[in-house]
């Protein structure tokens, strides 16, 4: 995690941290955006009147009626009545339960649409000018787990399921807006019937995509001939209208930014559990951590270009910090997405690279060559062995242990998903001894300088912030979290104090050192 005590600040700072700028620049703008949005959200305000503003039809009072149809093709052609609510008062909330019959070509693998009507009472939606529909599919193709694929040892094909629940909203608030202020969240769902005098919009109708669960899926068979569904309405506020418009489009981009179904039914579950302003401060937290991280990243690389002599660098460190890094990417490589495994990829990719680095390999046309070391880096690297064996003696009774003790799961999973399971456990519990090694050396050199202070800065800061995140968990039963997540709480701020110690320890006497050899080379010079 932190800087190697030794190495030479690299001569290019100054083009380098250009990058550092642009990128908080890129930050601040983005977290401003984010403001205006949340500004507008919060400070919706009416039309005062005249011939510029859209009145609600919702302000007349109609008497309205809700019809839900189901139809193999989202139109006009075809429609099965499922639901009949009369009167329709957009004011209320319910839930019915219906029982759907389902065509035969929906049995065989096909879909089926929910299409939800609000319109006149006693009149047929096709024959009144100023309903409001919208479709949704009541059917989704899904496939096995990539467990379930592995145990078939063949590629599942995807099965027609059905969504037992249909979750509508419609915005029951009879607000006027102005005709060039009308937000872009809303003008798309907005339809308007204009007269003589006025224009007028139509009820605001949506389906809630959010209510919608992967364990909640009952699959299609030929034997399905009806099958239950759940029908909930809510009347909502403008605000609370567009924060759900906002929220199911963040949703679809995390599907294309390849985010599976399970993955996005946990962010579900944290959208609809949470208030606009704990989304808002997870937001911040996330996008500080992104922030931090990636400069904490850039700072590294830039270190490390910058080493000439390995002197006080632990081989082990960066051997296990390579290690754990590549075992958590593999750990994750089926289980998220591509958004979160490029960082975590480019990370190992450097920490791979930092092995060949302190190692000195070489890659050359010919094959690997390696450089020999001098009488300081062999020194070193008896300092780093000697650390590593006091630290084995620790080590090694908890792996096996541990390695014992998630035998009991090996019935329910492969060799293979047990080994990587129990590595990742116990990479998880004891990252944190990874730097022990790296301050044994810097305790037998008496010397802690480190040039890269904002790598530690910037990663103190993500520990810091994951760790308060994570002791959460215990107080908030809503913070589901594993174990190994809860185990590495507080892994690094013990070996955080004792490298600031060192280095406000040795720091002064290793400037007096390196001062000391600048003068005598002056001499000889």
């Amino acid at each position: 995690m932190f800087p190697s005590c030794y190495s030479k600040p690299s001569g290019n700072g100054g083009k380098k941290s250009s990058w550092a700028k642009l990128l908080l620049g890129v930050f601040v703008v983005y977290m401003l955006h984010t403001a205006w949005l949340l500004y507008s959200f919060l400070n919706n305000k009416p039309c005062d009147g005249g011939e510029l503003c859209i009145t609600s039809y919702l302000a007349a009072r109609p008497r309205l009626q809700m019809s839900v149809f189901t139809c193999l093709v989202p139109d006009n052609s075809h429609l099965n009545l499922a639901l009949k609510v009369d009167p329709f008062n957009p004011q209320s909330s319910f839930e019915r339960q219906v029982a759907v019959s389902v065509p035969e070509e929906t049995r065989a693998n096909g879909s089926l649409y929910a299409v939800v009507y609000v319109h006149k009472a006693g009149v047929s939606p096709l024959e009144d000018n100023r309903e409001v529909h919208y479709s949704a599919k009541l059917t989704t193709y899904f496939a096995a787990t990539a467990s379930e694929e592995r145990r078939t040892s063949r590629k599942p094909k995807p099965v027609s399921h059905w969504r037992p629940h249909l979750s509508v909203i419609m915005m029951s608030e009879s607000f006027s807006f102005n005709k060039g202020g009308v937000p872009s969240d809303v003008r798309r769902f907005m339809r308007v019937s204009k007269n003589e005098r006025q224009v007028t919009y139509l009820p605001l109708l949506m389906v809630n995509e959010l209510s919608f669960r992967v364990r909640d899926l009952m699959e299609i068979n030929s034997s399905s001939v009806q099958l239950p569904l759940t029908v909930s309405y809510e009347g909502i506020s403008l605000r609370r209208f567009r924060f759900f418009v906002q929220l199911q489009d963040m949703v679809y981009s995390l599907r294309q930014f390849g985010f599976t179904e399970e993955n996005v039914d946990e962010i579900k579950e944290t959208l609809v559990g949470s208030n606009l302003y704990l989304l808002v401060l997870t937001a911040l937290i996330t996008s500080l951590q992104l922030v931090c991280e990636f400069l904490a990243l850039k700072n590294d690389i830039s270190s490390w270009r910058g080493k000439s002599s390995m002197v006080g660098m632990s081989r082990k460190t960066v051997l296990w910090r390579s290690f754990s890094t590549l075992l958590i990417f593999m750990h994750l490589l089926e289980e998220t997405s591509l958004l979160v495994l490029i960082p975590i990829g480019l990370g190992a990719f450097v920490e791979v690279w930092k092995v060949f680095k302190v190692y000195k390999i070489k890659l050359q046309w010919k094959g690997l060559t390696v450089n020999k070391m001098d009488d300081e880096e062999k020194k070193t690297v008896e300092y780093d062995t000697q650390a590593s064996r006091y630290l084995s003696y620790l080590v090694y009774p908890l792996c096996i242990s541990g390695a014992i003790f998630s035998l009991a799961y090996l019935r329910q999973k492969c060799y293979f998903s047990w080994l990587l399971n129990t590595l990742v456990t116990g990479v998880y519990a004891l990252c944190f001894l990874s730097m022990a090694p790296q301050l044994f050396i810097n305790h037998k050199d008496e010397v802690c300088e480190p040039p890269a202070g904002a790598v530690l800065v910037y990663r103190g800061v993500n520990t810091l912030i994951s760790d308060l995140c994570y002791t959460a968990s215990f107080f908030n039963p809503s913070l589901s979290l594993t174990s190994s997540h809860q185990l590495c709480c507080f892994r690094d701020e013990l070996f955080l104090l004792l490298y600031l110690y060192q280095r406000r320890k040795y720091g002064l006497k290793s400037r007096r050192r390196d001062s000391g050899t600048q003068s005598k080379k002056l001499k000889t010079q």
